[in-house]
């Protein structure tokens, strides 16, 4: 696969060797949720929608290691960006949110997957259920470093708006969010994404993207079904709790 916007051929054989990478910046992005900007010890360029494995060794040689997808665009720094929810209980989220900090040293296996990523030169509609905002994240910055946003149409369904990442960015024409539980004032009253929240929907030439957890997943993938998506036409990623 080649990059459209750099040229840079992604390299997936470098993805299976274990790396360090330094921890550089820590953004709260909500009160359960950081970034943690990594720079790669060996720079390995990812795609839009891709995902790191991170490793923790304990002083005994106990191991833990969690995947959690990229937020940041495809770029040549060398660096990326991984948002992390706190899960209660986790054993790596916990270690993430309640002991790293900047200089602090991660191993990490990455970039990746190859199914879940946008190629950066096609239409498509993004639908993200919570946390399952990131690769998307990844996706909408990679098209506005293009110059091109408006490829793609970003839904976002959250409880509150304290629930929402990146809230600052994710304002403007093509992005819709969806608050369940609590609204804020003026708006779309909460409740449950639907489709009257859907973008209009190309079948002949967009490709949607799902993310969140089996149950957003499985009711935005008969929403699109419905709009008359075509099910070869819609890439879904689930998760479950990652600790």
């Amino acid at each position: 696969m080649t990059d459209p916007l750099f040229g840079a051929p992604v390299a997936p054989a470098q993805a299976t060797a274990w790396q360090h990478a330094t921890v550089t910046a820590i953004t709260t992005e909500t009160l359960r949720a950081k970034t943690f900007r990594l720079a790669l010890a060996r720079p390995v360029r990812h795609a839009a929608g891709q995902h790191y494995v991170v490793r923790l060794t304990a002083p005994d040689g106990y191991r833990a290691q969690r995947s959690y997808s990229v937020a940041s665009a495809p770029d040549d720094s060398g660096t990326i960006d991984l948002t992390v929810e706190r899960l209660d209980g986790g054993e790596v989220s916990g270690f993430l949110h309640d002991v790293v900090e900047v200089v602090a040293d991660l191993e990490v296996r990455g970039p990746i997957g190859g199914f879940f990523v946008w190629p950066g030169d096609m239409p498509a509609v993004l639908l993200g259920g919570g946390s399952g905002v990131v690769p998307l994240m990844s996706m909408l910055r990679y098209a506005r470093a293009l110059d091109r946003p408006e490829l793609l149409h970003l839904v976002v369904s959250v409880r509150s708006p304290d629930d929402l990442f990146y809230a600052a960015e994710l304002t403007g024409a093509g992005i819709t969010v969806v608050y369940s539980r609590v609204a804020p004032p003026g708006g779309r009253a909460a409740g449950r994404l639907t489709a009257a929240d859907l973008p209009p929907i190309d079948p002949a030439t967009q490709t949607a993207y799902v993310c969140g957890s089996a149950g957003f997943a499985g009711a935005a993938g008969q929403l699109l079904l419905d709009a008359g998506m075509p099910a070869d036409r819609i890439k879904v990623e689930r998760f479950g709790p990652t600790a």
